[in-house]
């Protein structure tokens, strides 16, 4: 039997990173939001996420790619950004009635 993989969450949706992308939101839910760290900065003797590139996409494959990007924006910060994607993926939500 397979194991059920635990990602971690924010706000009760699961974070997932490759690399400088994060996926954040269920990818069986309308729409995810997808961050690219753009740049880092030092602190604390670590890098850390400085610009983020976010939007919000859809999850629905028959969606044509010029259509597929709901929503733009950028952040300083992952706190900030994380918020953001927050808000945007609770207001989707509240839209279908979830």
């Amino acid at each position: 039997m397979a194991e059920k993989q635990e990602f971690f969450t924010y706000k009760k949706r699961p974070l997932v990173r490759n690399q400088d992308t994060i996926y954040y939101g269920r990818m069986t839910d309308p729409y995810v939001v997808m961050m690219q760290i753009k740049t880092k900065k030092p602190q604390n003797g670590m890098e850390m996420a400085d610009r983020i590139s976010l939007q919000m996409i859809s999850t629905d494959l028959d969606v044509p790619p010029d259509k597929m990007v709901l929503r733009r924006s950028e952040k300083q910060g992952l706190s900030q950004a994380l918020e953001i994607a927050a808000i945007w993926l609770d207001r989707m939500d509240r839209e279908q009635g979830k």
